[in-house]
């Protein structure tokens, strides 16, 4: 093939390729423009109530942007094994101010992980993690949560940030701005919340 028939060859193609690079380039611009699209998230308070599910546990819940990983308060700790797996045992209670209405719950969970965390101090202390489904502003959301003893903490739960970049901004000034009715839970979590409650 001679020299100017390539090169008319080339000019006959040129509007072909031009077209097919243009719809070649329209999924990745989708997906850029998906990438940066801002996330809508929901004004909350520094303070809001959690239920955690299926139990219908309420709880007073930190939104704290400064700590990474959330945190759930927890009691009597022990890490197991389930069908070759490690699993997590712990008591949580609720927080009726009298006495005669607060219940404790024991619930096992799959550890997801341990992580180690510098207390007061310097000490660095092991503590395991799990996922936890609960209900905020209407919806059911799942974090993973560090459990502690935060008995001399005001709020047994912190939402830390790996949870709260894509749900909420935070209002320092405010508190209790949203619901935490869920009715995700369905009978088969009540009956769990149910038979999972004992009362001191």
């Amino acid at each position: 093939m001679s020299d100017r028939h390539w090169t008319n060859s080339k000019r006959s193609l040129a509007p072909f390729v031009l077209v097919l690079a243009s719809f070649l380039a329209l999924p990745l611009a989708d997906a850029v423009a998906a990438k940066s699209a801002p996330k809508e998230r929901v004004v909350m308070g520094w303070l809001e109530y959690v239920v955690i599910e299926p139990w219908g546990l309420t709880l007073k819940a930190k939104l704290d942007s400064g700590a990474k990983t959330s945190s759930m308060h927890a009691q009597n700790i022990e890490l197991f094994r389930r069908n070759g797996d490690m699993w997590v045992r712990f008591r949580l209670e609720s927080q009726a101010k009298k006495e005669s209405d607060r219940h404790t719950f024991m619930m096992e969970r799959p550890l997801v992980r341990e992580v180690r965390i510098k207390a007061h101090g310097g000490k660095l202390v092991s503590r395991p993690v799990v996922t936890m489904d609960f209900c905020l502003n209407g919806s059911t959301h799942e974090a993973q949560f560090t459990l502690t003893d935060r008995g001399n903490f005001l709020y047994p739960v912190l939402l830390g940030r790996r949870f709260l970049e894509d749900v909420a901004v935070i209002d320092p000034g405010a508190t209790y701005l949203t619901t935490s009715v869920c009715e995700s839970a369905g009978k088969e979590g009540k009956k769990k919340a149910k038979q999972g409650q004992k009362k001191k």
